[in-house]
Formats: structure tokens, C-alpha cells, sequence
């Protein structure tokens, strides 16, 4: 790639196509608390991130020399009357996760309204990275002791473990992408240690699916019936015309007898509703739909990781720091999607974009 950032280019037309979605998510989540305003905005400094993401420039140190090494057109692009110091990107980058988060929903919102893809089918999953750094143990994690001679542990990073990819120490990131035919979109995203559960992770997530969306796809981690009622159900209780398809967890996953007379009016009600969610996913026309979660959100998770050399280990130590570029990158794949659709290619191949950077 070249070390310079130069007009005309791919990368300048990329920071243009992203001032005004990151300044609309600095809108959207202003700071808070006493102090004075920043000298530099957040989404400025967001826009730098991006830049050093998509040049591939993975400690913070390399992408700070990159951006130095460009500043004077960095300074015309965002219309800095300084650069920012070494200090002071350090210290934004790991905070810069909420704006990105932001940003993730207001563009894929606005590839959607671009035609990029379409809405109707989603699909949501977790996918965990390794920590860089030796793996600390169970044991001396909950004694908050470090071994002697084990250098370099992250100590934000936790444990957890999938079917995939067995017993990882390290973080992840949650993302809902499009299950529809044609392009794989992400339109919502988050990221948190590895053990975090989806039960936690996906609610906040629901109020913001596309008004097209009819179809909810997910696998057994997020098996829960509140989940499901969210999902199908509005705020009054009114449906939706939404179906959560859930592999059942095998806990829970069995049909559930008829409603006892010990019951309340509620719990029966609940129970009716998951024996009717369930019996869509198993119907042929649920698993016919079902199967797009293996066409969408699993290959998206591999193409992802590969695009930015994340299918070893995450770039950074540190959980804020690794939010911020798990975020960001995701921010940067909606981005080059969008760039590629400006350009008369109606498909999901952005490699060559960030070739031509």
C-alpha cells in the first residue's frame, strides 16, 4: 500500500463518504461530565482511526506514524488547525468505541436506503479473538495472580467457549448482518470480552432492526423468550409481523407440555408463544429460512477477520482498545461495501479497494 494519503484517491473519497456519518454519531452520544469540550471533536478523531485501519496499521504507535507522516493532508481533509499528539490519540483511541457503535447503526441505515442490500432476513452472531499475549489460567486469574515468568498478559481479556472455536482467552464482537440474497451488509454491532453472553448482548440491539425486517435468525446461545417476545411483539404487546427463528438451546429446547391450571395468565401465554416459535423454526418453511444464517453471518465472520488479519489474534491489549478497532473496522467494511456500490459492483468483493489505497 502506499505510505501516502494523497487526493483523488479511493482513501480520500472514503473520509468524505464518512465525515458525516461519524459527526451525526458524535451528535448522537455527546460527552458528558465537568471538564472542558476537547480541543478535537470525537468524530475527527474517529475519521484518524479509520484512516490508520484501512492503511493496516495495527499498534497504535505504527497507525500514529502513518497519520504524522500524512498530516498535512489529514489537516485539509478534516480541517484541523493542528494535529492531534501522540498523547493525545493514545488517549482517545479507546474511548472512540461508543461514537463507532453509533456510526455502525446510522450507516448501515444509510447503505440500506442506498440499495447496497436489503433488510427483510437478518442474522445475528458472537464471534470470539484470541488475546495477544500468553493464556492466564483459571486459577491464577481468580487470585489476580500472574505466574512468574508469564510476560505480556492482557488482563481485560476472559474466557469462553464456543463449538467453533473451542476454549478461547480473548474478546468478541456481536454483529447483525442481512441474510437476504445478494450482498452480506453488517447493521449493528458491539464488542465486549470474550465471555460475555448473548443474553446480554443482543437486547439493546432489537429496537433498532430495520422496519423491514421480518425475519430474526440466530443460533442456540440466544435461545431466550424474552428475546423472542421483543422480537415479535411491540412495546403494547402488539405483534409485529417479526419471527425470531432460534435453534433451541438443548436445556430448554423441548416443546413444552400444555399449560397447568396452576398457572397464571401470563406464564401460559408465554409458553404458547415459544411452542409457536418453535414450531415455525421446525416447520420446512422456518428451516428453509434458517439455513441463510450459514450463507450470511458465518462467512461474513471469516471474511471479516481475514480482510483485517483478525483470524489469529486482536490487534491491541486492553478491552477499550480492542472495541475501538473491532468497531471501527466493522465501520470501515460497511464503508468500502458502500464505495464498491457507488462504483457499479453489485457484490461484496471490497478487496481491491483497499489494494488501490
Amino acid at each position: 500500500m502506499s505510505a501516502r494519503a494523497t487526493d483523488g484517491t479511493c482513501l480520500g473519497q472514503l473520509v468524505r463518504m464518512a465525515k458525516p456519518l461519524c459527526r451525526a454519531a458524535q451528535a448522537q452520544c455527546p460527552r458528558t461530565g465537568p471538564g472542558r469540550p476537547p480541543v478535537f471533536d470525537d468524530w475527527k478523531i474517529a475519521v484518524l482511526i479509520m484512516v490508520a485501519i484501512l492503511k493496516n496499521r495495527k499498534s497504535k504507535s505504527a497507525q500514529y506514524r502513518f497519520l504524522l507522516d500524512n498530516r498535512r493532508q489529514l489537516r485539509r481533509w478534516l480541517k484541523l488547525k493542528r494535529f492531534p499528539s501522540r498523547g493525545t490519540y493514545f488517549d482517545r483511541y479507546p474511548r472512540s468505541h461508543r461514537l463507532f457503535q453509533v456510526a455502525i447503526q446510522l450507516q448501515g441505515a444509510q447503505a440500506l436506503q442506498e440499495g447496497v442490500a436489503t433488510a427483510k432476513t437478518v442474522s445475528v452472531d458472537k464471534s470470539l479473538i484470541s488475546a495477544r499475549g500468553p493464556e492466564w489460567h483459571a486459577q491464577d486469574r481468580k487470585a489476580q495472580r500472574i505466574p512468574p515468568g508469564l510476560h505480556g498478559v492482557d488482563r481485560d481479556s476472559t474466557w469462553c467457549c464456543s463449538k467453533y472455536h473451542g476454549w478461547v482467552q480473548g474478546y468478541s464482537y456481536e454483529v447483525l448482518v442481512t441474510a437476504d440474497k445478494g450482498t452480506i451488509l453488517p447493521l449493528l454491532a458491539s464488542a465486549d470480552t470474550a465471555s460475555v453472553s448473548e443474553h446480554v448482548s443482543f437486547g439493546p440491539k432489537i429496537a433498532p432492526l430495520p422496519a423491514a425486517t421480518r425475519h430474526v435468525l440466530a443460533d442456540s446461545g440466544y435461545d431466550n423468550n424474552d428475546y423472542g417476545d421483543a422480537v415479535e411483539r411491540g412495546p403494547k404487546g402488539r405483534p409485529t409481523r417479526r419471527h425470531f427463528l432460534c435453534a433451541p438451546n438443548p436445556r430448554s429446547g423441548r416443546l413444552a407440555p400444555p399449560a397447568s391450571r396452576g398457572m397464571g395468565s401470563a406464564q401460559r401465554q408465554a409458553r404458547q408463544r415459544r411452542r409457536q416459535r418453535l414450531e415455525f423454526y421446525r416447520s420446512a418453511r422456518g428451516r428453509r429460512l434458517y439455513r441463510r444464517r450459514s450463507q450470511s453471518v458465518e462467512p461474513f465472520n471469516d471474511w471479516f477477520k481475514t480482510l483485517f488479519g483478525l483470524d489469529q489474534t486482536v490487534w491491541h491489549r486492553g478491552l477499550g482498545n480492542n472495541q475501538t478497532q473491532f468497531l471501527a473496522a466493522l465501520f470501515c467494511y460497511q464503508l468500502l461495501l458502500r464505495y464498491n456500490h457507488r462504483t457499479g459492483h453489485h457484490n461484496g468483493q471490497i478487496q481491491w479497494i483497499l489494494d488501490t489505497l
